[in-house]
């Protein structure tokens, strides 16, 4: 599991959230067993005010034992910065979709592909990277995007740096289960030898956890989630929040898959990141389990 509230979770939220509530939500998270962390993103302050603090929330998630913690990055100018504030890992974004890539970067994706390799050229090599390719099942501007598209880049991607980690992302939440099985076994089967891969989902249409679930019978074993569903991309209208990170546990726990996540404790860092000002909270799991606690808690007493 890699918790990625501290950023795409509190990215669309308007007013700022104190750095040191969320150096808390993140050593909270912390305690729950989660062990990976995207913390914040290196961007522009004036386009995502949110993430102004990004070099002091990731020293101090660093400064956890055992995390591993990741930061976005949209281009070589942040990806330096990025660098000379301590970041070990770097995740690297750019979508398929040209509109949104457009939108989201201000280039083609002909263009961040050749930003990537020069990344790659300048990095050094104890600095860990990973691809986010958005929009990789559903563009908002112009609909579903074809797997060929998808395969055409990653074969201009992977043979710049084949060892890294590459998350799928359903950016708009419109894919479907059977979609996202196929795109991972079809680029599994192109690049068995390369790449880890990841699947990154939304609930816009309260999909997530079975896009989850098709993306793990597909062999996927990382999974990017948002506690309390947190989330939504500014550049994807209608899009809403990212699959809850308890939802998935949950599923996952249900199911006898081990994530090493203690539920309870996720659950009081979701109720309270659902009441942060200017958030839109989802997932299930949370509402659902909320009478069953309230009901211990009582006998209890």
């Amino acid at each position: 599991m890699i918790e990625v509230g501290p950023r795409d979770g509190f990215q669309p939220i308007t007013m700022f959230i104190p750095t040191s509530h969320k150096i808390d939500y993140i050593r909270r998270l912390y305690e729950t067993g989660l062990r990976r962390v995207e913390a914040s993103a290196f961007v522009s302050p004036r386009a995502m005010p949110q993430m102004a603090d990004a070099a002091e929330v990731l020293a101090a998630a660093q400064a956890m034992p055992d995390l591993g913690v990741q930061v976005l990055v949209p281009n070589q100018r942040y990806c330096e910065e990025a660098v000379s504030a301590g970041a070990t890992a770097i995740a690297f974004v750019l979508s398929v979709s040209p509109k949104h890539n457009m939108n989201n970067v201000r280039k083609t994706p002909r263009e961040s592909v050749e930003e990537y390799a020069g990344i790659v050229g300048q990095l050094p090599p104890s600095i860990s990277l990973r691809l986010n390719l958005a929009t990789s099942f559903d563009c908002p501007f112009d609909g579903p995007v074809a797997p060929d598209d998808v395969i055409g880049l990653l074969d201009q991607l992977v043979p710049i740096r084949p060892q890294v980690e590459i998350a799928l992302c359903d950016t708009t939440g419109r894919t479907t289960p059977n979609k996202v099985k196929a795109l991972f076994v079809r680029a599994m089967a192109r690049f068995p030898n390369g790449p880890g891969w990841v699947f990154h989902g939304h609930d816009t249409y309260g999909l997530g956890v079975a896009n989850v679930l098709a993306a793990y019978s597909s062999g996927v074993r990382a999974f990017d989630a948002s506690f309390a569903g947190l989330g939504g991309c500014p550049f994807a209208p209608g899009a809403t929040g990212n699959v809850a990170t308890e939802d998935v546990v949950w599923t996952f726990d249900n199911m006898g898959i081990a994530t090493g996540i203690d539920l309870g404790r996720l659950l009081d860092v979701a109720e309270d990141g659902a009441r942060i000002t200017g958030a839109t909270p989802g997932g299930r799991v949370r509402a659902a389990l909320r009478g069953n606690r309230c009901i211990t808690e009582e006998s209890t007493k």
